[in-house]
């Protein structure tokens, strides 16, 4: 039978799908990129925020119909929102036939077989399990690059935060387990490993009784054919010394660090449940840009928390323009039932959150384009992504951008070049988020 595997919501929800996929592959199933040819359909949710939850909750009924109206015979529910909402999504939705738990991906075939039976299925084991990583498809992502989840759930229990309702308590993949899927994934074409987790820097705390992430990336770095290692989600907090020295002396570990702050004003830092403050995290800051000069240093923050005031929000602004950070996102914050900062006081209006996120993210429009155009004139060793198809123009993207959030090389070339080819980029041009140039 045909599959076909919608997956929403973030990088790491995509390893479960992918996951999920290559033991489809092992259990028989035939995966479709068509919808329509579909027999059976998995959906993959996200339902961290308000707009996780509406997307998901689109996607699932626009699939209900797949099924009602086309070819699907079966529908399946995987991911957070399964996990969060079982019950409403059964009653409300009586077109779904199964539903997955986040901790037991692995069980994806038992569920298929029970469906393509006409049986219903509900799959929930123990939150704190870990799955099966041995099998995964590269179907959902280019060939060019990979992200390899090394941990999950969370044990940080930030007050705005359902995650560890959802994922259990932080728990490590055994190394050896990493290692072997990352050598399975080179040895596919990946070039660029993209480390991902709830949090991952606390990597082996719990199997090795210390922050282990610094021996992972030495071994991942040992990799033949590996070009590029890329670190996201570092909390500020847990980033030793040990590990700054790696990231500054391997030559494959981009100089790019994704340290998520979420907010400026000690007092808002505390409602939040943050485990830093203001002056931690500049101290940090320094510390990483006085060891890792050329370092692109990629934070998220969080607007309209309950209780900010027009003074935090102003403590927020001055310390965006001071810190000058090479990336930044924003996010309005999103209230969350079952979770401690539902019942805070002083809930803000929606407009007041979106018009707090826009003023932060205009006044770094202005600190990106100031970062870019000090790259005029400079050569760029870059990855190719694709070809514009009018143009001829191609897209690349340099070791200080991740994919999907951040920008693109696009550069001109006298020479055929296929995704995941390396090339050099004299850069000639810049704009707020882009950069312009020819290889070399």
């Amino acid at each position: 039978m045909k599959i076909h595997m919608i997956s929403l919501g973030c990088d790491k929800n995509l390893v479960d799908a992918e996951m999920m996929l290559g033991l489809s592959k092992e259990g028989g199933y035939q995966y479709t990129e068509e919808e329509e040819q579909a027999d059976i359909i998995i959906v993959n949710t996200c339902c961290f925020i308000l707009e996780a939850k509406e997307e998901s909750i689109g996607v699932i009924l626009a699939a209900a119909r797949q099924k009602t109206e086309g070819q699907c015979k079966a529908l399946i529910v995987t991911g957070c929102m399964a996990q969060r909402y079982k019950e409403e999504i059964l009653k409300e939705i009586p077109e779904v036939d199964a539903l997955l738990g986040t901790s037991n991906y692995d069980k994806i075939v038992s569920v298929l077989d029970a469906v393509s039976e006409s049986k219903k299925s509900t799959e929930f084991l123990d939150l704190d399990r870990l799955p099966d990583i041995s099998k995964r498809s590269r179907s959902l992502a280019g060939s060019w690059y990979a992200y390899l989840k090394i941990a999950e759930g969370c044990d940080k229990n930030c007050t705005y935060c359902i995650i560890p309702s959802l994922r259990g308590h932080y728990r490590s993949y055994p190394m050896d387990a990493i290692l072997k899927q990352a050598k399975e994934l080179v040895r596919g074409g990946v070039r660029e490993l993209i480390l991902v987790a709830q949090e991952t820097t606390l990597y082996g705390t719990d199997l090795y009784g210390k922050k282990t992430l610094p021996d992972l990336l030495r071994a991942l770095c040992r990799i033949e054919e590996l070009r590029w290692v890329r670190i996201l989600y570092c909390y500020p907090e847990e980033l030793t010394d040990e590990m700054i020295s790696v990231i500054a002396s391997e030559e494959k570990i981009c100089n790019y660090l994704d340290i998520p702050i979420q907010h400026a004003s000690d007092r808002i830092l505390r409602r939040m449940g943050r485990r830093t403050n203001q002056a931690d995290i500049r101290a940090i800051v320094k510390k990483l840009r006085s060891r890792i000069p050329d370092l692109t240093l990629r934070t998220t923050l969080i607007t309209g928390f309950p209780g900010e005031e027009e003074e935090d929000f102003a403590i927020l602004s001055s310390f965006v323009e001071e810190m000058q950070f090479e990336r930044l996102g924003v996010f309005c914050y999103s209230k969350e039932e079952d979770t401690p900062a539902w019942n805070l006081s002083h809930h803000l209006p929606e407009s007041v959150k979106r018009k707090r996120r826009d003023a932060i993210m205009a006044l770094q429009q202005g600190i990106s384009k100031r970062h870019l155009q000090e790259k005029i004139g400079k050569t760029l060793f870059a990855m190719v992504e694709g070809r514009m198809p009018d143009s001829g123009v191609y897209l690349a993207r340099g070791a200080m951008d991740a994919p999907g959030v951040d920008g693109n090389i696009f550069f001109e070339s006298e020479r055929e070049h296929i995704c995941g080819d390396f090339v050099e980029v004299l850069i000639t041009d810049a704009s707020e988020y882009d950069l312009m140039g020819e290889a070399i």
